[in-house]
C-alpha cells in the first residue's frame, strides 16, 4: 500500500532527521470485509496489500504458492549427471561459501548427498586467504584429491573464468546460486539460479540454501532414497533464509515457517547444543532467534576463524562433539562482537562522516578483519544512513565489503566500476568485492561520484514506516496474538511499528554496560509501560516530559516473569 506523505512530518523533526510514513487508512468497505480482524490489525494487513479476509488467511497461513512444485531451469539436468556420477562412484565435492547461507546449503547438500550413497566431501574456501567463491586453487585441489564433479551452493554466478578453468582440468561443474547475474554466465554442465535471465521460475528471491533444497527435492522425488524427506531439510533452510535477510514473503515465508516447526522438537544435535548454549527455548523458536541468536553465532565461525567450525556442529550426529562447537561458536560471537566495534570506531574517523558532502562512506585500512568489515559497515549505514564500504588492505589489493541503503543498488554500483575491480558480487543492499590497490583511488572517486549523482540530501534521512498510529488502549494482549501471525517476519514482512502522540514521559535512565540505551516509563490514556530505546541513551538529559514514539510492542521476559513493553525505534519531539 502507498504510504501518505501528508501527517506532520516536520513536527517530528526537532531532534532527529527521521521520517515517519504514515499509513493510509484502510477504506471502509475494506475494512468491513476484513472485521474478523481488530482494527489496528486490519491496518497491518492492509499495508501489506491485503485487502480481503481471504487473502489475510492465505498469507497469514504461509500457504506454500501454487508454482512451489515447478522446477528451476537446469535442475533436471543437474540431476541426471549427479545421478550418473552417483552410479559411476565419481567423488563429488559440495563447494560452499563461509556465511550461515552457504554453510546451512552446504550442510544441506551433504546431507542429501550422503543419504544418496555418495562419496561427498565439502569445501568451504578461506575467508581471510582465498575469499568469496570459485577460485582456481581449490579447484586444483579438489582435482587433486580425486573429485570429479563440483557442485556450488550460494556461489558461482560470476564465475565464468574460474568455469572455463574448471572444464580445462576435467572437473563437471554444476552451480547453485542466488546472486544477480553478471553480463556474462558461467559454462558449466548445469547452471541453476532463479535470477537468470532465461529462467522463467517466478520466485527470484529464493535464498542460496533455498535453491539447493529445490535441487535436493528434485534428487528425492527422481531417485527416491528411502532415508531421507523434504522436511529432513528444512531446518536448514529455514537458518540459512533467515540469516541472509532474503524477503521473507511468498515461498520464503512457507520454507522458513514449515523449518521453525521441525526445530520445535530438534532433530539436529548441534542446532540443540547450540540453542542451549544461547538459551533459545527450542518450543517457542522464531525467525527473530535464528536472526539475532543462531544465525550471528554461524556466521561467526567463518568471520574469526573457520566456517568448517560451523558445518561439523549443523552436521554432528555426536552429543559431546555437538556442545563443544556450539560453545566455540558463542566464543567466536563476542569476540566478533569486539572487534567490529573497534572496526567501526576506526572506520568513522577514516570515512569523515561529518563532511558536508559525504554521500558514501569509504574506509579501508590493513588492520581491519576482513570478516567483519561488513558488519562496521552495516553499522555505519545504521548510524549515518550512507551507503558504506569498508575494506581490508594489503599490500597489493583491498577486499571490502559495502552496505547500502535502499536508495542507492550497490551491487549496480559496482559494475559501473566492474574495469576497476578483480571480483565483485551482490545484492541491492550488500555486496563485496576485490582490487588492486593501484584502482582504490579511482573506484573510490568514482564510487562517491555515482552517490552525488544518485543520491539527493533528502534521501540521506532514514525512514521509520508506521503500520498504525495507535493509543496505548489499542496495545492488549488480544493484538499480540493476532500479531503472532505475521511470523516468520523479516524482509518485506517486518514485524508491526506503531506511534503513538503525545505520551508522558514518567521515568528515563540510561542502562547498559556504556550508558547507550534509554529505559522508558510511558504514560497515554491512563496507561503506562515499560520501554527500551537502544542506541538512544545519548537522549536521557534533553528528553522532556512528552514525546512522540515509533515503536514495536512486544511482550518482554525476564527472569521467568513476562511485560508488556514498547520496544522503540525513534523519538520525536
Amino acid at each position: 500500500m502507498p504510504y501518505s506523505q501528508s501527517i506532520g512530518h516536520i513536527d517530528y523533526m526537532k531532534r532527529t532527521q527521521t521520517k515517519w510514513n504514515i499509513p493510509d487508512k484502510v477504506p471502509g468497505e475494506i475494512s468491513e470485509n476484513m472485521k474478523a480482524y481488530s482494527q489496528v490489525f486490519r491496518q497491518i494487513l492492509y499495508n501489506r496489500g491485503l485487502t480481503s479476509h481471504t487473502e489475510a488467511e492465505a498469507f497469514l497461513k504461509a500457504e506454500m504458492p501454487s508454482f512451489s512444485g515447478q522446477k528451476l531451469l537446469g535442475i533436471d539436468t543437474a540431476v541426471e549427471h549427479i545421478d550418473a556420477a552417483l552410479k559411476a562412484n565419481k567423488k563429488i565435492a559440495v563447494y560452499g561459501d563461509y556465511d550461515a547461507d552457504g554453510v546451512t546449503a552446504t550442510a544441506l547438500m551433504l546431507q542429501i548427498l550422503t543419504a544418496l550413497g555418495a562419496d561427498v566431501q565439502p569445501y568451504i574456501p578461506n575467508r581471510f586467504t582465498e575469499g568469496y567463491g570459485l577460485n582456481t586453487t581449490a579447484l586444483d585441489k579438489l582435482k587433486q584429491d580425486g573429485v570429479e564433479l563440483v557442485i556450488t551452493v550460494d556461489c558461482g554466478i560470476r564465475a565464468v573464468e574460474q568455469a572455463k578453468y574448471a572444464r580445462q582440468i576435467g572437473l563437471d561443474l554444476i552451480i547453485t546460486d542466488h546472486h544477480t547475474t553478471g553480463s556474462e554466465l558461467p559454462e558449466c554442465t548445469a547452471l541453476i539460479n532463479p535470477k537468470r535471465p532465461d529462467d522463467p521460475y517466478p520466485e527470484k528471491i529464493l535464498a542460496g540454501v533455498g535453491v539447493a533444497y529445490k535441487l535436493a527435492v528434485a534428487l528425492i522425488e527422481a531417485l527416491k532414497p528411502k532415508n531421507i524427506e523434504p522436511d529432513d531439510l528444512i531446518d536448514l533452510v529455514a537458518i540459512g533464509t533467515v540469516a541472509d535477510l532474503v524477503p521473507m514473503i511468498s515461498e520464503n515465508r512457507s520454507l522458513v515457517q514449515r523449518g521453525l516447526r521441525m526445530m520445535r522438537t530438534p532433530r539436529r544435535q548441534g542446532l540443540a547444543s547450540l540453542m542451549g548454549v544461547i538459551g533459545v527455548s527450542a518450543a517457542t523458536i522464531s525467525a527473530a532467534d535464528i536472526g539475532y541468536g543462531l544465525g550471528p553465532r554461524i556466521n561467526a565461525a567463518g568471520r574469526i576463524g573457520s566456517a568448517q567450525d560451523a558445518l561439523r556442529l549443523l552436521t554432528t550426529t555426536d552429543l559431546f562433539e555437538a556442545g563443544q562447537y556450539a560453545q566455540v561458536l558463542d566464543n567466536r560471537n563476542r569476540e566478533r562482537q569486539r572487534i567490529t566495534r573497534e572496526i567501526q570506531e576506526q572506520a568513522e574517523t577514516l570515512a569523515k562522516p561529518d563532511k558536508k558532502d559525504a554521500m558514501l562512506l569509504f574506509a579501508h585500512h590493513p588492520d581491519f578483519n576482513p570478516g567483519v568489515v561488513g558488519l562496521a559497515a552495516s553499522r555505519l549505514v545504521e548510524q549515518y544512513y550512507r551507503p558504506s564500504v569498508v575494506g581490508f588492505r594489503n599490500e597489493e589489493y583491498t577486499r571490502a565489503s559495502c552496505r547500502s541503503i535502499p536508495e542507492f543498488h550497490i551491487t549496480q554500483a559496482l559494475e559501473e566500476c566492474a574495469d576497476l575491480l578483480t571480483q565483485y558480487g551482490g545484492h541491492a543492499a550488500a555486496a563485496g568485492f576485490t582490487v588492486p590497490n593501484k584502482n582504490l583511488q579511482a573506484l573510490e572517486d568514482r564510487l562517491q561520484a555515482l552517490a552525488k549523482e544518485q543520491l539527493s540530501s533528502e534521501d540521506l534521512s532514514p525512514t521509520v514506516d508506521i503500520d498504525a498510529v495507535a493509543g496505548f488502549s489499542d496495545l492488549k494482549p488480544s493484538l499480540l496474538k493476532e500479531m503472532a501471525r505475521l511470523e516468520p517476519t523479516g524482509k518485506k514482512n517486518r514485524s508491526a511499528v506503531f506511534a503513538s502522540r503525545n505520551v508522558y514521559v514518567n521515568g528515563a535512565r540510561t542502562v547498559g554496560k556504556d550508558g547507550s540505551h534509554l529505559k522508558l516509563i510511558l504514560s497515554s490514556e491512563g496507561i503506562t509501560f515499560d520501554a527500551i530505546a537502544f542506541r538512544f541513551g545519548h537522549l536521557v538529559d534533553d528528553i522532556p516530559g512528552q514525546i512522540h514514539v515509533a515503536y514495536a510492542f512486544e511482550l518482554n521476559e525476564f527472569n521467568g516473569r513476562q511485560t508488556l513493553q514498547l520496544n522503540i525505534k525513534d523519538i520525536q519531539f
